[in-house]
């Protein structure tokens, strides 16, 4: 039959019709108003949608499907009954349904990313890579090679640090793209000196992420009787390895790379079950004991010394709307905590409130005002 006016043009094996290896070629009937068209199918790329007609050829049914600019096709073995038929019919009608809503542009807005050619993507797997090289040169010996001694560290570190330069600078410019194509700003040959410069600034910074990450493992191992070395701990405990990513992140956010920083600290959360926001600013000898189910917000403010315990939340409480109804971004909502402030176990500290230094917050309190220095807030005995 034609394949668009449905119109009877000779056998299935006649001349308008022909079929090799994996391709059939149909053209359409001679007073079609559309003839000397012509469709060619392959059976790897076949899509689901409206029966329109049907032909046969030895030993099998096909089934050409058409919608504008769309052609399907899809084959039955002869033996198929009525039912099953049907059932392919069905299925055939809810998959075109199906991708037609979801492809509808109501229904994708705000939640489609279209990408651009020559744009990089943000990877998770480029992401991992490059916070493994950061721990690698960071605590070498415990991440990454482990052959590493004192004659072939330099060796080690510059090669790792000269991967961690490309690699980062990629996904640094793939930030700077999304956020490009979210402020309608593209450049982008500025994009990509702007990624090399912010590279450079950071691996410039490691040093400096060292000597802090230093101190949170000497607060991890004073505050833990049950750890016997330094090396346990940057080995064992998920603190170093979610504070390793949020400082990577912090820093990579000061400098004002987008997307990134928040992709790395949520690695972090889904590797360790704690929940750091890049933006919370977080002093040194800081540390979370167990720290399964903590949480950090963006405007956290942490002073030095500090220790938490797992489940502890430091959040927002609800927080104001425009004159439009929608949240206001970008103000301080979460807690400071200031020197040698100890938190315990689930406890939940909200607001914009300060616990004063030297302050012990016990398990399971609901904090919502201020705590003076030095205070010990815990929950009340009831006989």
């Amino acid at each position: 039959s034609c394949c668009w006016c449905r119109k009877a043009q000779g056998s299935a094996t006649g001349p308008h019709c022909w079929k090799w290896s994996d391709t059939i070629i149909i053209l359409s009937h001679p007073d079609c108003p559309q003839a000397g068209k012509a469709a060619a199918f392959r059976f790897a790329d076949f899509k689901y949608n409206e029966l329109l007609v049907s032909f046969s050829l030895p030993k099998h049914d096909f089934f050409l499907q058409r919608k504008p600019d769309l052609f399907i096709f899809s084959y039955l073995c002869k033996d198929i009954t009525n039912h099953s038929f049907m059932s392919q019919l069905n299925f055939t009608h809810l998959l075109a349904q199906t991708v037609t809503e979801l492809s509808d542009d109501a229904s994708l807005k705000g939640l489609f990313h279209e990408h651009q050619d020559g744009d990089p993507l943000p990877s998770g797997k480029v992401l991992h890579e490059i916070i493994e090289l950061c721990r690698a040169i960071l605590f070498p010996g415990f991440y990454g090679k482990s052959t590493v001694n004192h004659h072939t560290i330099a060796y080690h570190i510059g090669v790792n640090i000269e991967r961690l330069y490309g690699l980062l600078t990629e996904q640094i410019l793939a930030g700077l793209c999304f956020d490009a194509k979210q402020t309608d700003c593209r450049n982008c040959e500025a994009n990509r000196e702007k990624a090399i410069e912010l590279a450079g600034q950071f691996i410039g910074r490691l040093p400096s992420l060292r000597q802090i990450l230093a101190t949170d493992v000497e607060a991890a191992y004073n505050g833990d009787p049950a750890a016997e070395s330094y090396g346990e701990i940057i080995s064992c405990y998920p603190i170093i390895k979610a504070l390793s990513n949020y400082r990577i992140a912090h820093e990579l956010l000061v400098l004002g790379v987008p997307l990134i920083p928040r992709i790395i600290t949520e690695m972090a959360h889904s590797e360790t079950g704690i929940d750091i926001h890049p933006a919370a600013r977080i002093g040194h000898h800081f540390t979370i004991d167990h720290g399964t189910g903590v949480v950090i917000g963006a405007t956290c403010i942490i002073g030095n010394h500090v220790k938490l315990y797992q489940g502890v939340t430091l959040g927002a409480k609800s927080f104001p709307l425009d004159e439009n109804g929608h949240p206001i971004k970008g103000i301080p909502r979460h807690p400071i905590l200031e020197d040698h402030v100890i938190v315990y176990s689930n406890a939940t500290i909200l607001g914009r409130i300060t616990v004063g230094e030297g302050a012990t917050v016990g398990g399971n309190i609901w904090v919502t005002e201020d705590v003076p220095a030095g205070a010990r807030l815990v929950q009340k005995k009831y006989k």
